[in-house]
């Protein structure tokens, strides 16, 4: 379905001419790491390098995160694909769901992935978008739990520089790097990124006392590319109106370098397939060239390379 949208979605750009912008906020789901199906990492970049070029920014959610957070934070055991669509519907009803338009106003957003865009894709270069949420808990759990501002963001402001996708196991050892020191983000390819860069940041607060919290965290420059200011890079959209069964809850949805380990491990395993001609015959029989894999592995290479260095 995915390689159906990214051909749709090329045929729209031709047929309206490129001065035609269209925003577009794909949402993109990525396999599960140790799934057994021998193609899937072909058919992941095929499918990633399309959307990448014909849309305006990509909304991912990793399966397998999203399976840890039905284990461990939702306590269920027999996990099914509904309970994982029920996880990924929270998400994102904690993004698109109406928040005011300005500090002050009692009017909603009406373009809220215009604003989203204009808030978190400053090049367009640069177009994975994460989200993370908290408090994210099973029914049972949440009524024995109360949660204040300053709890909720510490939490996921960690969650953000060390990457971890739920509050359970955040490392926090880690810690932005101090000026005049280069970022081990900087470093090889090779070597595991620790501290998560972001190129831009947007936090959306709802429930009781939303005005009341404390964002500085978030503005903390050590967070963010030399390239963009803080104040450009950060922004906050608020509503008093509490989000499910949470008196307070916050989502944050990043453009950062959270998806470089598991897209350079993807296209890694693609590559070393490739490399002995692997299934490839599958795929020149339906008229995918091997040029078109070439093409599909540079674009994400480069991908993979231009979050690295930020």
């Amino acid at each position: 379905m995915a390689s159906i949208q990214a051909s749709v979605k090329n045929k729209v750009r031709e047929t309206t001419g490129r001065m035609v912008e269209i925003n577009v906020d794909e949402r993109l789901i990525l396999p599960f790491g140790n799934l057994k199906v021998i193609v899937q990492n072909y058919n992941s970049i095929l499918t990633l390098s399309h959307l990448y070029r014909s849309s305006d920014a990509l909304l991912v959610h990793e399966n397998d995160a999203v399976h840890k957070i039905c284990a461990k934070l939702m306590n269920i055991k027999q996990i099914s694909f509904s309970d994982i669509n029920q996880v990924l519907a929270h998400q994102l009803g904690s993004v698109f769901q109406p928040t005011y338009s300005a500090e002050g106003s009692f009017h909603y957003r009406r373009n809220p992935l215009g604003d989203l865009m204009e808030n978190l894709v400053p090049h367009p270069e640069f177009k994975m978008l994460g989200v993370r949420n908290i408090p994210q808990m099973s029914e049972n759990s949440l009524a024995y739990s109360t949660f204040t501002w300053a709890g909720l963001l510490k939490h996921l402001r960690q969650m953000l520089i060390s990457n971890a996708k739920m509050e359970e196991g955040i490392d926090w050892q880690i810690r932005p790097p101090l000026p005049g020191l280069p970022s081990l983000s900087k470093m090889s390819l090779n070597k595991e990124l620790h501290f998560n860069t972001s190129i831009a940041n947007l936090l959306i607060l709802r429930g009781k006392d939303v005005h009341s919290a404390d964002l500085e965290g978030f503005k903390d420059p050590a967070l963010y590319t030399s390239w963009l200011e803080p104040v450009n890079a950060f922004n906050v959209w608020r509503t008093q109106r509490a989000f499910s069964k949470y008196e307070k809850s916050a989502a944050l949805v990043s453009n950062s370098q959270f998806l470089v380990k598991p897209l350079d491990m993807i296209v890694g395993k693609a590559w070393n397939m490739f490399a002995s001609k692997a299934y490839v015959h599958q795929y020149t029989k339906f008229g995918i060239e091997e040029e078109d894999f070439l093409d599909s592995f540079a674009l994400l290479e480069q991908v993979v390379a231009s979050y690295c260095t930020l």
